[in-house]
């Protein structure tokens, strides 16, 4: 076989909704205040879609801006990847809805569903595509608009999501630079912890599903809190070790955006000070798939990663599922 090639970040972009859902909104919908949210989460407020926002919507405003980033136009790109899991619809796949909006017609296109890991899992996949020469670039999108499955009479969980997506091209770089290792995982045992229950084949939408409301996320906070906290660390330490790395070597630490207390945990752990992570919580609290990209791009944005830098990205999700990264940037 032929020298596999270096793959790194090559564009990037994001995109958020123009409505934002402050605390002191849900005060107004819930039994909650602005205090116990922040103390809590360290979530101040989060973007919602507009009524007639799907996820592709979302994903269509962040490639442009990957594309114009990489300097690309969409009839070069070979791959689209969507990690999502609220996709506009079971199939047609989100990727297939995108990749004709921006007329990417030599694109192969398909979603991936591994929800807050779901990016991490993206990049691995399209990594390998064009590590092993089958593509050239690849567009890989996390996005979701959970605002579309979270019930605002709950108030254990309507306080935690917000929607956006974030999105990079990836394609060969230099020698030396890119993505040096992945480590995913998934414990499917603690699947029940964080699920939405119906509309797929096991539980199909009915009267009673809906008066029942399956369709919303339902989350154990305590059982994913400790698991978060696990992988997060183990997660870091394993993929550090297979790109040769110390956490000495971390330059900026860019943490899966679910709460402020998770994060702190792994920063604490990795002995890391505040200016080496990337910290977004607040403005847009737990968009699943989208959480990484958008901390990544927006640490690209405010010149936060030089060239050379090692950069962590990790995340945990409903699956349950893990996955970490390490590229120099």
């Amino acid at each position: 076989m032929d020298k596999l090639r270096p793959v790194g970040i090559i564009g990037t972009g994001k995109y958020v909704p123009e409505k934002i859902l402050t605390n002191s909104d849900l005060e107004k919908m819930v039994e909650t205040n602005d205090e116990w949210i922040v103390s809590r989460t360290g979530i101040r407020e989060r973007h919602i879609a507009a009524p007639d926002q799907a996820t592709s919507d979302l994903c269509y405003e962040a490639a442009v801006n990957a594309l114009a980033s990489a300097g690309m136009t969409a009839d070069q790109l070979d791959l689209i990847i969507i990690a999502t899991v609220t996709p506009d619809t079971l199939f047609p796949s989100t990727a297939c809805i995108l990749q004709d909006k921006l007329g990417a017609k030599k694109a192969a296109a398909f979603d991936l569903s591994a929800a807050c890991s779901g990016f991490v899992y993206g990049l691995a996949t399209a990594t390998n595509f064009i590590k092993t020469g089958m593509y050239d670039n690849a567009l890989v999108i996390g996005a979701d608009t959970l605002s579309r499955i979270t019930d605002y009479t709950d108030r254990n969980t309507c306080v935690l999501f917000g929607d956006g997506a974030g999105a990079v091209i990836l394609g060969e770089v230099p020698e030396g630079r890119g993505f040096q290792s992945f480590d995913l995982g998934a414990e499917g045992a603690g699947g029940n912890l964080l699920k939405l229950e119906a509309g797929g084949s096991r539980l199909p939408a009915s009267q009673d599903t809906v008066d029942n409301n399956k369709h919303y996320i339902y989350m154990n906070g305590r059982e994913v809190f400790k698991f978060a906290v696990r992988v997060m660390g183990s997660a870091t330490e394993t993929v550090l070790n297979k790109a040769g790395k110390t956490k000495e070597d971390i330059d900026l630490f860019v943490p899966h955006q679910a709460n402020i207390r998770i994060i702190q945990s792994a920063m604490q752990r990795l002995d890391l000070s505040e200016d080496k992570c990337v910290v977004n919580v607040d403005k847009y609290a737990n968009t699943s798939a989208a959480s990484i990209p958008l901390a990544l791009v927006e640490a690209a944005e405010e010149g936060r990663m030089k060239e050379g830098d090692c950069v962590l990205m990790v995340g945990f999700g409903g699956g349950l599922t893990w996955g970490a990264s390490v590229i120099i940037w």
